[in-house]
């Protein structure tokens, strides 16, 4: 049988170890790479002709007043790119032509530049292929909405688990346990997002939340399923009456679920993994924040949620509060 209790400690300093980068990452500066639905701007993309360089690209915008455009180029040669929010069209005078607008002077622009602008099959369309704004008041809607969202997921999730385990000793533990498993795993792939964010110009967007909400789930579930485990060995050591610690029960436990753990979380990692190889762009930064998180997910559950529980029992964490510090055997609880 495999002492992951014993080793405790280890798991929770390689944990700090994977987590310390990222939140630093997360508290300079420009943290984290908002996309177009968290920030306003517009986000638009075309293809050329001809190839071009990025940063002949990132120039000409630069000059055309565009500076701070972020640009990212897919595998088939189109370029994203994202700025201020930009003026679509324009409302027709009553009299007269309507004056061209920012995007098209935009699109004249690049096409007397680098050349033609083209569909997917190669064929002149002389515009955007897509162009997407989104302003000020939206964005800061879906940024309260997504928090509210997450903050009200990690509260039904401690009520329901406290209620699930109500007929063990200390419940509310196994709920809070979980949820520091759950923030574990949120500020993991958090900072990944924002180390990336730094390094290749990864943004966060709609999907991002979709992921992080997904990821939220399946970390409680893995944790449930040790918890489960726990709660029905503890039943029936105190049936036999037999005098087991819960960090005897926990080490069972865990060895008794490792393999159903490690079994599910590696069929969806393959899966994952056969999407990133071969799906499209659009989803593959979204499938692997997935993939990270349901890593982190099952790491969690195991090493750390678990963990917890037998450091809460045996009062690991007691020396690091200043009102808990002090006492000795002596003193009373």
């Amino acid at each position: 049988m495999i002492d992951f209790v014993g080793k405790r400690y280890w798991f929770y300093l390689f944990s700090m170890l994977v987590v310390i980068p990222g939140t630093i990452s997360l508290i300079l500066p420009n943290g984290i790479r908002e996309g177009i639905e968290f920030g306003s701007g517009t986000t638009f993309g075309f293809r050329f002709e001809q190839p071009v360089e990025t940063e002949a690209l990132r120039s000409a915008l630069a000059e055309l007043g565009h500076p701070d455009a972020r640009i990212q180029r897919t595998r088939d040669g189109k370029f994203l790119v994202r700025t201020r929010v930009l003026e679509g069209g324009v409302t027709a005078p009553a009299i007269g032509p309507a004056p061209p607008s920012e995007r098209e002077n935009l699109e004249s622009a690049l096409e007397e530049r680098f050349g033609t602008l083209v569909d997917s099959d190669g064929q002149p369309i002389h515009r955007f292929l897509e162009f997407s704004s989104v302003s000020a008041s939206v964005s800061s809607d879906i940024v309260r909405n997504a928090a509210l969202a997450v903050a009200f997921a990690s509260l039904a999730i401690l009520v329901y688990i406290t209620l699930s385990f109500i007929s063990v000793e200390q419940p509310v533990r196994f709920g809070v346990s979980a949820i520091v498993a759950l923030l574990h795993d949120v500020l993991l792939v958090m900072g990944v997002a924002s180390i990336f964010g730094r390094l290749f110009d990864f943004e966060i967007d709609t999907l991002f939340i979709t992921a992080m909400l997904t990821i939220v789930g399946f970390s409680v579930h893995d944790s449930i399923v040790v918890f489960d485990r726990v709660r029905e060995n503890a039943r029936r050591a105190a049936a036999a009456g037999a005098d087991v610690t819960l960090a005897e029960t926990v080490n069972a436990s865990l060895n008794q679920t490792l393999g159903r753990s490690l079994n599910t979380s590696i069929t969806v990692v393959l899966t994952l993994i056969a999407l990133i190889l071969l799906g499209g762009e659009t989803v593959r930064d979204f499938l692997i924040i997935m993939l990270i998180g349901l890593i982190s997910g099952t790491y969690s559950s195991i090493f750390v949620a678990s963990q917890l529980l037998v450091s809460w029992e045996e009062g690991d964490f007691a020396g690091l509060l200043p009102w808990r510090g002090g006492r000795t055997e002596e003193q009373p609880a």
